[in-house]
């Protein structure tokens, strides 16, 4: 365990000292907190930065990173050692990078998403919209229905044409309703039967509507 006495040693023979000991590549951030942040961490940077100038530690930039390891020999700047240590960090800084990366884009297509959805508001005019249209639906069926009796064959034939198209679209706009309203509802603290109640709209089970198979 590295240790020092901050009133004996300057910053700069601390952090020269403790990269020798350790023998290995680290960032300002790392020297940072395994010294348990006794010195600050501005400190610590400019620190290293003038090391480095003065040629008593070996400086490596890796895109926006900076790594600083011991000149293992007075005469040399670095050995096959030292080299082997940087690519290891380097592949482990890469890792991460490429982790991050996929993690933004994941966190973007979820946002992008978000953005298209209807917000509370327009989900429950669009519901109370397709709720009427589907009322209008019903009504224009039962009216072809309880006429039927009235017409010729083939204008019956065109009426049960219409009333079957009426129907298909009668059950895609309950789908469209009911996709709606279970958006709400992942978002909603209340039941069901309290956001129906609360903005006053009624399914075909509570006005006993079946809709023919």
């Amino acid at each position: 365990v590295f240790s020092f006495i901050m009133d004996k040693k300057s910053p700069k023979l601390v952090i020269l000292e403790y990269l020798q000991q350790q023998n290995r590549p680290y960032s300002a951030i790392d020297i940072f907190n395994n010294l348990h942040k006794e010195l600050g961490k501005t400190v610590v940077v400019k620190t290293l930065e003038t090391l480095a100038e003065e040629k008593k530690i070996i400086e490596k930039i890796y895109g926006k990173q900076k790594i600083y390891s011991p000149i293992q020999n007075e005469n040399e700047c670095h050995d096959e050692s030292q080299v082997k240590s940087l690519d290891i960090l380097i592949a482990d800084l890469q890792e991460k990078v490429s982790i991050l990366q996929q993690e933004s884009k994941q966190l973007e297509g979820q946002l992008a998403n978000f953005k298209n959805q209807l917000t509370t508001d327009e989900a429950k005019i669009k519901i109370q919209y397709l709720e009427k249209e589907n009322m209008a639906l019903k009504e224009k069926i039962f009216t072809l229905k309880d006429n039927k009796n009235s017409v010729t064959k083939e204008d019956f034939k065109k009426i049960q044409s219409k009333k079957d198209l009426a129907t298909t679209f009668w059950r895609k706009r309950k789908r469209m309703a009911n996709d709606i309203l279970d958006t709400i509802l992942e978002g909603y603290p209340k039941s069901k039967k309290e956001l129906l109640d609360e903005t006053g709209l009624e399914t075909d089970e509570d006005v006993g509507v079946v809709m023919n198979k």
